[in-house]
């Protein structure tokens, strides 16, 4: 027994690095030091035994003593194991870091101890201060963040608190790095949070990098957009760490969305007689087109405080009868209600006096630009049949096109047509990704003519589709929203061809309303689903066969049936459903779509309980459907004559799964 005793004395000694006990109770001392913590600091073992106070505290470098003090505090509080990291001065001088994990214990008569642990991290926090002179001298931004559910900032070059325009700490003043350090979000506007949320998400589960915007929010309460690339990384500590590279996109941002706007408000100026900016954030409302109108020449393009401007034009103008009506309108606006989801754009009709003194009637409307800014666009109705109309909303699909604008905004786009080329002029952002393009892709395209059929292939509209519309003036489409992820209807109607065939065309696009979605079909519960992969992919309910809209979609239930009930990533999709292409937010982006109308049609089959997600993964549901392949692979004698030679002859990524079959017969013969 003494022996043993005398080991583990040794063992604690010499072998556990920097090992040594406190009493924490006051006053707070030290009641056991290895010779290993002799070695380390250089201090003899009386030294640090002094019963004059805390003699390993006093050791502590003065920059980290309140961190260190809160620590001992952190052990006394609770029984607990902790870690911290913190330099210490040896006798010599010289100053090293080491991270110290201890753990607390409460004896009987209440008495706190305390058994310390410390590694000589200074190597590495070396090789860090290296890595972070890196950091600091990118050119672009760099933060290192913590994997949690709220993530916590490790690290942040210079080049990123620049970025966030971080204030130099003055005395008594906020320390904001410390504050955002706690909670990343903070510095994400909080309609982004989300957004950036499942993005992390993604980058986590997925274990592969993703690239894009994402707009931040500064310290001075201004927002910077950011264009970059995030990754999740194993640091030599073990931990799960993400970490980012960006740089600003800021300038660039402003002048693409300055651009986009010159050219929206080009396109709305063809339309109406008039157009002001209401800017709810900064409370300002500003005449961006006046039609030549000599009413608003003296403060065109000038900001105007908006509810005194806006009181001052509706007293000035509309007639007593319609005031009230246009007030309400305008202060519902200002508080926020008048913009409902999936509803219309807000529009009004009333009664105003002209430039002339003439009372005429006008239609307004107000068009949403971003969540602060709007555009009010008005214009006057020259008849009173035209006015009836739109106030009783009977509009036909045939009449003309400026009324057409006014009354239907779910998108807008301009082009310019001249025989079988397209140059688009502008395009809101939802109908950029009707076409199937990114705002940053769309751009390029306005700087060149394009054929019209190499226009429309990223669009999983029917070529002829686009010819009907230009050369009938109207066409329907099935459009998938991203924001709602649900398929919607839309009308689009285009503006008439001129004789010469080169004035620009203006398309507006719109729901079509009392349309919904027919109801999922009810299928017995002792339902047969069958999949033929042998020669042509198929899938029958009972006898009848799913008419599947989306080539893409039957295809992705395909794979699904090849792997057997294996789960497939969207990854591992992507790469057999778009083989040329790479994996990147516009990829992933298309692969929703058809995993979300894969899981429509077999919703309105009655039969979406035959696939399984989880995670962005997805797999059959092997025993809940009766495959030819699964039939043939069991073994059975009876299902042995089953396979021919031709499996899924529609896909040219079914060649491994058919040299495995072919293999098989092979080796069956011999």
């Amino acid at each position: 027994m003494n022996n043993i005793l005398t080991n583990t004395e040794n063992l604690l000694s010499q072998n556990i690095s920097g090992f040594h006990q406190y009493i924490l109770t006051e006053p707070i001392h030290l009641t056991y030091v290895s010779k290993s913590l002799c070695r380390m600091t250089g201090f003899a073992e009386n030294e640090f035994l002094r019963e004059n106070g805390d003699f390993y505290a006093s050791l502590v470098h003065p920059d980290d003593a309140a961190a260190y003090a809160e620590f001992i505090n952190d052990l006394k509080s609770n029984e607990q194991t902790l870690t911290a990291e913190y330099r210490l001065t040896k006798s010599d001088g010289t100053v090293f870091y080491v991270r110290d994990t201890s753990v607390s214990e409460r004896l009987e008569d209440g008495t706190v101890v305390s058994s310390s642990v410390l590694t000589d991290i200074t190597d590495l926090k070396s090789e860090n201060k290296s890595l972070n002179y890196i950091y600091d001298t990118l050119p672009c931004g760099f933060a290192k963040y913590t994997c949690e559910k709220q993530p916590k900032i490790k690290y942040m070059n210079k080049q990123m608190m620049e970025y966030l325009r971080f204030p130099e700490q003055q005395d008594g003043e906020l320390d904001y790095m410390e504050l955002y350090k706690d909670n990343i979000f903070l510095m994400i506007p909080m309609e982004e949070r989300r957004r950036f949320a499942l993005y992390l998400n993604r980058v986590y589960t997925a274990e592969a990098p993703l690239t894009g915007e994402m707009t931040l929010l500064r310290c001075d309460g201004t927002r910077a957009y950011i264009f970059g690339c995030v990754t999740k990384c194993t640091n030599k500590l073990g931990e799960e760490e993400f970490q980012s590279v960006c740089l600003d996109v800021t300038e660039m941002h402003y002048t693409q969305k300055a651009n986009q706007n010159e050219r929206y408000l080009k396109a709305l100026s063809e339309v109406y007689d008039k157009i002001f900016e209401y800017d709810l954030s900064n409370n300002t409302v500003t005449c961006l087109h006046r039609n030549n109108s000599p009413m608003f020449k003296w403060v065109e393009n000038i900001p105007m405080q908006m509810e005194d401007a806006t009181e001052k034009w509706i007293s000035g103008t509309v007639i007593d009868e319609d005031r009230d009506r246009v007030c309400t309108f305008f202060k519902d606006f200002c508080q926020k209600r008048l913009y409902k989801p999936g509803m219309k754009p807000p529009q009004i009709t009333y009664r105003a006096h002209s430039s002339s003194g003439e009372i005429k009637v006008y239609n307004g409307i107000l068009i949403k630009i971003d969540s602060s800014v709007s555009l009010y666009c008005y214009r006057c109705i020259n008849d009173a049949a035209n006015a009836d109309s739109l106030l009783n909303e009977n509009i036909s699909l045939k009449e003309n096109m400026q009324e057409l604008v006014m009354r239907f905004t779910e998108g807008i786009a301009a082009f310019e047509v001249i025989n079988e080329s397209v140059t688009p002029l502008y395009a809101s952002d939802n109908v950029c990704e009707f076409f199937g393009y990114t705002k940053e892709e769309w751009l390029p395209l306005m700087n060149k003519s394009t054929s019209l059929k190499e226009f429309v292939a990223r669009s999983e509209v029917a070529y002829k589709d686009f010819v009907e519309l230009l050369q009938n003036g109207e066409a329907e489409f099935t459009y998938f929203d991203l924001e709602t992820e649900k398929e919607r209807r839309i009308k689009a109607i285009c503006s008439r061809k001129s004789p010469s065939g080169s004035t620009p065309r203006y398309v507006m696009l719109y729901n079509v309303e009392g349309k919904e979605p027919a109801e999922g079909k009810k299928t017995p519960e002792n339902r047969t689903i069958y999949i033929r992969t042998f020669g042509y992919f198929d899938v029958f309910v009972g006898e009848k066969p799913i008419a599947f809209r989306n080539k893409k979609s039957k295809e992705l239930f395909a794979l699904l049936v090849d792997r057997r009930g294996g789960y497939v990533s969207s990854e591992e999709a992507i790469s057999f459903l778009w083989e040329e292409e790479p994996v990147n937010p516009v990829t992933l982006a298309r692969y929703r779509k058809v995993a979300l109308r894969l899981k429509n049609i077999l919703e309105e089959y009655g039969i979406s309980d035959v696939v399984e997600s989880v995670d962005g993964k997805r797999r059959i549901v092997a025993e809940k459907v009766q495959c030819d392949l699964y039939d043939y692979l069991s073994g059975k004698e009876e299902y042995s004559q089953l396979f021919k030679g031709n499996y899924l002859t529609n896909y040219s990524w079914g060649e491994n799964t058919l040299a495995e079959l072919t293999g098989n017969i092979l080796y069956k013969e011999e």
